[in-house]
């Protein structure tokens, strides 16, 4: 089950050029994601530049995100963040959208389940802007707690009670 499914926000339209280009330098570090691409400047116009800093925003958001599932997920997460990624008029990758994948099968006992449950709960609700995907995961968490919550019920009510401490009194 992925948690933090941010889905790629609308920030997608490459703006029309209606100004004189901007310079904007580049950065040394080409090739990685949020690098400008090497060369020695870039003509760009102002909503090309509007367009990149919305980029870098969700960049940001994103990131900040998946990593606040990751922190929270207690070791039941299965891989690192993954990213969706979009180009940037600058020539610069920009993660617009992420999951990460959390084990959510259930324990081997009922308080092992409650206690990956909550885990999984706190994973998914630690950033601070939960998605709807985040809050459905959190949901599915809840019931399986629940669940095994009933099941200990079941248990502790077949066993019987314990061992009682009654006098019977006859007049």
């Amino acid at each position: 089950m992925s948690i933090g499914a941010l889905s790629p926000s609308p920030v997608t339209a490459t703006p029309a050029r209606s100004e004189p280009p901007a310079q904007v330098p580049s950065s040394p570090a080409a090739g990685k994601p949020g690098a400008a691409a090497p060369s020695s400047t870039t003509q760009l116009s102002s909503e090309a530049l509007a367009l990149i800093d919305k980029l870098k925003a969700r960049d940001l958001e994103v990131r900040q995100h998946e990593l606040a599932h990751l922190a929270a997920s207690g070791g039941l997460a299965t891989s690192g963040a993954s990213y969706t990624y979009q180009r940037g008029p600058n020539g610069v990758s920009y993660a617009i959208g992420g999951e990460v994948n959390i084990d959510t099968s259930p324990g081997a006992t009922p308080e092992e389940t409650i206690q990956r449950a909550r885990t999984i709960q706190a994973a998914a609700l630690a950033p601070a802007e939960p998605s709807g995907p985040d809050r459905a995961v959190a949901a599915q968490a809840q019931q399986m707690e629940t669940q095994a919550r009933a099941e200990l019920a079941q248990r502790a009510y077949q066993a019987g009670p314990a061992t009682s401490r009654t006098v019977d009194l006859y007049a």
